[in-house]
């Protein structure tokens, strides 16, 4: 006599595995499906472009800055018409452009600006003083360790002093913090743009030789 075959059994067995496995993945927050999962929305597009806002730079006492902020995971530029700082040595002017400077990176975004997907990440309560003694004369000192900013922090500050002109435009900052530490000077270069988060990476400053 031809014994009865067990494959109901399987079948019920192969079931019952498929639909634990389900059970495990729903319990995993994952939705059994036979076909590809939506894993979220795709971050939004932003076009790193501002229009024109209509500001005249060469208005009385007015002239036109650039400065970088953080749009996406990368710097652009961005331009802003602002008051001419004066000052009655090279140094006080040079320390008025700085803060001028810093006072953008730490304004408000303009609806154009957040539009357009730009935001600061430069605390809004730093703030920086000029070289000191033994310091070089292009030095920056903030109010804050460089190297304990925000990564693409430090990396605004960069390259919106690397690339001013009434700063030099050497493509470089040299900063320092509130203590005793040596100033260090920063590239700006494309990898900086296009990499802020080269900040945290040791090394990138080159600490600059003090005077006696």
């Amino acid at each position: 006599m031809t014994r009865p075959t067990h494959r109901p059994a399987r079948g019920w067995r192969r079931t019952a595995a498929v639909a634990a496995l389900a059970l495990a993945a729903a319990g995993c927050g994952i939705q059994g499906t036979t076909v590809p999962v939506d894993a979220g929305s795709a971050p939004a597009r932003v076009s790193c472009r501002v229009p024109a806002d209509g500001a005249a730079p060469d208005a009385a006492g007015r002239i036109r800055v650039a400065v970088y902020l953080v749009c996406g995971s990368t710097l652009a530029q961005v331009e802003r018409a602002v008051s001419a700082p004066k000052g009655s040595t090279a140094a006080a002017t040079r320390l008025r452009v700085a803060r001028a400077l810093l006072a953008e990176l730490q304004k408000p975004r303009s609806a154009g600006e957040d539009r357009a997907g730009f935001s600061s990440a430069v605390p809004e309560d730093l703030t920086l003083d000029g070289p000191r003694a033994g310091d070089p004369a292009d030095a920056l000192r903030l109010s804050m360790r460089p190297d304990d900013l925000p990564s693409f922090a430090l990396a605004q500050l960069v390259c919106t002093y690397g690339t001013s002109t009434a700063l030099g435009r050497t493509h470089a900052a040299v900063l320092g913090g509130p203590g005793d530490d040596v100033p260090q000077r920063y590239d700006c270069s494309s990898d900086v743009l296009t990499n802020p988060d080269i900040a945290q990476n040791a090394g990138w400053g080159d600490p600059m030789a003090q005077k006696g």
